[in-house]
């Protein structure tokens, strides 16, 4: 990466960090905590069994795992491959004043957000896999989902656990996942003859 490129990532990040508060940073904290996330999993996974019946869901909650599994593993393969320390480890962001409010943890390395890119993988997957009802365009669904998952990754930079670029790229890297993984399990319920008729 460009010098340049860096500076105007770290500049982006700082501003967006900077707009802190101690009534928001409680509120990014809960949104960041993925102990939370498992309610909301079981709720999707609930409501899809609910619209598609249990035997095109169960495809579509296996879609959902195995995104989350690939996310997972993409991203910790990547953080170590490039080794882009996290702001909360770099010298210069702190030097510059970058706003934290939990422990360091989380590991060194934070391109790309595994955060960003399991939630928007997720949002994803489970959306196409909806649709494959062949009736609803759920878009209260898909707005109320990418809502979430963009305030997810929006607090992982209030948090000063990644850089705006390490979010840009997991949103990215979540969304092409779930995408493909959402579209191979579509395909597996038409080859077995499960899609509405």
């Amino acid at each position: 990466m460009s010098e340049s490129i860096i500076e105007l990532d770290r500049a982006a990040t700082l501003a967006i960090n900077g707009l802190n508060s101690p009534v928001s940073d409680q509120f990014w904290a809960l949104v960041s905590d993925t102990s939370l996330w498992f309610p909301a999993y079981a709720a999707v996974a609930v409501f899809i069994f609910w619209r598609l019946g249990w035997k095109r869901a169960l495809i579509v909650i296996a879609s959902l795992a195995l995104t989350i599994v690939a996310c997972d593993q993409i991203t910790n393969l990547v953080k170590h491959s490039v080794g882009r320390l996290r702001p909360i480890y770099d010298a210069q962001m702190m030097e510059r004043g970058i706003h934290w409010i939990q422990s360091r943890g989380g590991g060194l390395y934070g391109f790309f957000s595994a955060h960003a890119a399991n939630a928007f993988g997720f949002v994803t997957c489970s959306l196409i896999g909806l649709r494959s009802d062949g009736i609803h365009k759920y878009k209260g669904y898909a707005a109320a989902g990418f809502i979430w998952a963009a305030l997810v990754s929006i607090s992982r930079i209030m948090l000063a656990k990644h850089f705006l670029g390490d979010i840009l790229v997991g949103a990215l890297a979540g969304i092409l996942v779930g995408f493909l993984l959402g579209k191979a399990a579509a395909w597996i319920t038409g080859r077995a003859g499960l899609s509405p008729s």
